[in-house]
């Protein structure tokens, strides 16, 4: 964070005699916007009446030079913030646009002619729209404009982290819009209107059917989307800059600045005044040309929502490059038009072409005398004295399991080596699985081309296969990971390996899980290293949260039952290895933390809890054993949050006890 006297340096640096005069202007006529009063201290609104003319000289964030006698300048009482702001506003005015036209204001940050030259580039402004989006919580998400036209179908153009709120890249490379959580498929569309006072005018908005091209995480942030011919002339492209860029020439943002969190809000409201999501054209200039070990930056005021925004050169209107990211009145990103030419012949990242050699290995199956010898889940794995037992479920629960042929010892258990899996047969989803694991006998085994299988020991209509998760909302997720029993010898951890690619142990689950996967990962990455690094021996449990008779329906895709929330057990020894200890956790959008509040009847599931962005939360096994209806007494005492007095308390007074885990350290052990 910048100090005092390097904000002050900046305000300097950027008092120009032509913003000094502006400035005082503003000043003498009484014009000094009400939002910038509210940063000025009062003696200095006093000294700032119109009465009280100002020499340009005076107009400064010092007082009179140390050692000479005189009045200190007027502004000398005005805090930093409004200094800035002033200086912002006056020098950059954020220049709305109506009827496709820029309305001007003074431009005293500019050279002589910058009016002139914005006026010439007017025509690029019909070319820019607003990304909207359908069935999802958010109306819009950034900007885009037209980067290519041939033959009425067009190309639209904006950044990856604006496509990606709707859309996804599958395994083979290709990307695709996803699904909501409750099944609507999402859709976007393009508004090239949006203006201040024309918010509701959906005369100039058309779909987006398609996306050609959703960038990699690695690389540059780009999305391509198709946009087919509607009911009016779609805009025409703006055509790339093929030529060097430098520092210091004249560009501009054409897009639609949103409130941003991330800054300062009083600031913004007195630069924007408190109007966001409107078509805006914010001059600027080159900060750093694109070369190569340089990101191409430029200092045109953005805010979030003019991510996929245009950098457009005034001296002839062509696209220089697209606004990725930016910090607010200080400078800003830019994805080179010579990285956006290449994308549009076809050229691609090697992330992103990889995967769309890659085919997936057609299904294969198992007969039920390829098990023969699996032991499964090993309940005395941590020790005799010191049990871990299959959680205990409900009758109804029971009834649905599937059968193995094998006659299990564990009834309904599928055995594989190291682990076992419950299977509901109705359903078609693993209700619960367990695994053990050796940290001590780990063996890393590097993942090849998956191929999965159905299991010969119950019937094959009753099991997925790939037709169940052909859908774009969904994907193949691992109920027992692939690595948790991959210990041993070699050939025994290769052949746990391979027995995770059995369907019975594939659950469907939401592409809305992704960004609460990256954690709920990251704990089972945390599970697993943390015995590898100790020699350290785990029992974990792990399955989804399923819809109880008396609740809605379970969300079905593609004939496949998708969860919409995951819980795991973990247990291993106590520090002493006296005992066991037991840890619980939940990734989760936060709905059965709500039913449990309502089951309790405390007052929180009805007053004001809102289900938020999918989180991995650590809750008290005692209350995932409520939430699910499952028997998990063998563990409840074996709870660290019973350690906590807080906890305790929260038990006591029926409070549901889940914290929420951004990172390992989260974690109450």
């Amino acid at each position: 964070m910048a100090t005092d006297e390097e904000r002050l340096e900046r305000v300097q640096r950027r008092l120009t005699p032509a913003v000094r005069q502006a400035i005082e202007k503003a000043i003498a006529l009484d014009r000094l916007p009400a939002p910038l009063r509210s940063v000025i201290a009062q003696p200095a609104l006093e000294r700032l009446r119109p009465s009280d003319r100002m020499a340009p000289e005076s107009l400064g964030p010092a007082a009179a030079p140390r050692g000479r006698s005189g009045p200190a300048s007027p502004l000398a009482a005005i805090p930093i913030a409004g200094l800035e702001a002033i200086v912002q506003r006056t020098g950059r005015p954020p220049l709305l646009v109506r009827d496709d036209r820029v309305v001007m204001e003074d431009l005293p940050d500019f050279p002589e002619g910058t009016d002139g030259l914005i006026r010439e580039v007017e025509g690029r402004i019909p070319s820019v729209g607003r990304i909207e989006f359908i069935n999802h919580a958010m109306t819009w998400g950034g900007t885009g404009w037209v980067v290519r036209e041939t033959g009425g179908r067009s190309l639209v153009i904006t950044n990856r982290h604006v496509a990606a709120l709707v859309a996804k890249r599958k395994a083979d490379g290709r990307a695709i819009f996803m699904r909501s959580p409750f099944g609507q498929p999402y859709r976007a569309s393009i508004d090239f209107l949006a203006e201040a006072e024309r918010l509701e005018d959906a005369t100039r908005t058309a779909r987006l059917t398609e996306v050609v091209y959703l960038a990699d995480d690695a690389a540059a942030d780009v999305a391509l989307l198709r946009v087919e011919a509607t009911g009016f002339p779609l805009p025409g492209p703006l055509d790339l800059h093929d030529g060097p860029v430098h520092r210091n020439d004249l560009v501009a943002v054409i897009g639609y600045p949103a409130f941003d969190s991330r800054n300062d809000a009083d600031d913004q409201a007195r630069y924007f005044r408190d109007l966001y999501d409107v078509k805006r054209f914010a001059p600027g200039f080159v900060m750093q040309e694109p070369e190569a070990g340089a990101v191409f930056s430029h200092d045109c005021t953005t805010l979030g929502g003019n991510s996929g925004s245009p950098l457009i050169r005034l001296t002839d209107g062509k696209a220089v490059g697209l606004h990725f990211q930016g910090l607010y009145g200080r400078n800003n990103s830019a994805v080179g038009a010579a990285t956006v030419a290449a994308l549009l012949r076809g050229e691609r990242p090697v992330a992103v072409l990889l995967p769309e050699t890659l085919e997936e290995r057609a299904d294969g199956h198992h007969p039920a005398e390829h098990f023969r010898g699996r032991a499964g889940f090993d309940p005395h794995f941590l020790g005799d004295a010191l049990p871990t037992p299959w959680p205990v479920l409900p009758a109804e629960t029971v009834a649905d399991l599937a059968a193995p042929s094998d006659a299990p010892p564990e009834p309904n258990e599928l055995r594989y080596t190291h682990f076992g899996v419950k299977y509901c047969a109705r359903r078609k989803v693993p209700v619960v699985t367990a695994v053990n694991i050796d940290g001590g006998r780990s063996v890393r085994i590097k993942r090849g081309a998956d191929q999965w299988f159905t299991d010969g020991r119950i019937p094959r209509e009753i099991q997925l296969g790939q037709a169940n998760f052909a859908d774009s909302a969904i994907d193949r997720g691992h109920m027992v990971r692939r690595e948790d029993p991959n210990w041993g010898e070699d050939a025994e951890a290769r052949l746990a390996n391979g027995d995770t690619f059995h369907y019975v142990n594939a659950a469907a689950q939401h592409a809305s899980l992704n960004q609460g996967k990256t954690l709920w990962q990251g704990l089972e990455n945390y599970i697993l290293e943390s015995t590898r690094t100790h020699g350290l021996r785990a029992c974990v449990f792990t399955g989804p949260v399923l819809r109880g008779p008396d609740e809605e329906d379970e969300t079905v895709i593609d004939r496949a039952v998708v969860p919409l929330e995951f819980w795991k057990l973990v247990v291993t020894l106590d520090a002493e290895d006296q005992g066991l200890h037991a840890t619980a956790y939940l990734l989760s959008q936060g709905e059965l933390i709500r039913r449990l509040l309502e089951k309790r009847s405390r007052r929180e599931g009805l007053e004001g809890f809102t289900l938020g962005a999918y989180r991995t939360f650590q809750l008290a096994v005692s209350d995932l054993a409520e939430a699910t209806g499952y028997d998990l007494s063998a563990y409840v005492d074996a709870d660290p949050l019973r350690k906590f007095e807080a906890a305790r308390e929260a038990l006591a007074s029926k409070e549901p006890v889940f914290l929420p885990v951004e990172v390992p350290t989260d974690i109450r052990l």
